[in-house]
């Protein structure tokens, strides 16, 4: 049987670790990354056997590599403390990689929004319908970005999987527009540091296109209009993620410095 690794990236997770991990105990280990936790989530990562990695990691790049550096085995997963495996898909990832000879497979994803299934209209930096988390160690790499960081692949790409990842998105509209507060003010700061694009290249023009593109990409083009209001919120929320951040970068040039 094939060996695999499950990666875990947490920040003050103790309500819902505990779940998440017993779900990945069909792994060979489990490796969870302490990113600046104050609650019990270490705790609770140790009391299921995980391997503890902890520190400061306020580039996400960084703290998914370490997460991979540490593993040991052949194949890696990675997991998010909102992302729910189903035993189905537990099954479908182990048959996977016993007999697969790709490098790397996506999972599709069902996103919730509180109890609803919203299926239509992910995308543009604001969700994803399908994620590249089950890939062999060595052919995945991240990016130097605070958020949504850049990713890269070798090698080929498989068969996408049949069985979804279960995603907590958020359980209310004031969280999305807090998770959106975050998401800019993260991408403000790797415009500041240069990480994504250089500050004086940025222009109020651009990034009012990307706006129109974003809303248009996730409302027409990936089905949000079939989600009715919740899908033109979606759509609303992608658009505004990268104006937003601009204004960020641009209005408050020492912000979080």
């Amino acid at each position: 049987m094939t060996k695999l690794s499950a990666l875990m990236c947490v920040h003050n997770e103790e309500a819902q670790l505990a779940a998440r991990l017993q779900e990945l105990k069909f792994a060979d280990e489990i490796i969870v990354v302490l990113d600046r936790c104050t609650d019990a989530s270490k705790s609770v990562a140790l009391e299921h056997g995980a391997k503890i990695i902890e520190g400061a990691f306020p580039i996400e790049g960084d703290r998914r590599m370490a997460a991979i550096n540490a593993a040991v085995h052949p194949w890696c997963l990675e997991i998010d403390a909102d992302e729910g495996v189903s035993m189905a898909l537990a099954d479908e990832i182990r048959k996977t990689i016993d007999a697969t000879d790709a490098d790397y497979h996506l999972l599709p994803v069902d996103n919730y929004i509180g109890n609803r299934l919203v299926r239509h209209g992910w995308g543009a930096s604001f969700g994803t319908s399908a994620v590249a988390r089950l890939f062999r160690k060595n052919v995945k790499t991240w990016g130097q970005q605070a958020v949504h960081p850049v990713v890269n692949f070798t090698g080929r790409r498989g068969a996408l999987l049949q069985n979804p990842l279960h995603h907590k998105v958020d359980d209310t509209i004031s969280d999305m527009i807090r998770r959106l507060d975050r998401y800019t003010e993260a991408r403000a700061g790797d415009i500041r540091a240069g990480r994504i694009a250089k500050l004086e290249q940025e222009t109020l023009g651009r990034n009012i296109g990307r706006f129109f593109a974003r809303f248009y990409k996730c409302y027409v083009r990936r089905h949000g209009h079939r989600e009715g209001l919740w899908g033109f919120l979606i759509a609303l929320m992608a658009g505004l993620f990268p104006l937003l951040s601009f204004l960020k970068a641009k209005l408050e040039p020492h912000h979080g410095r």
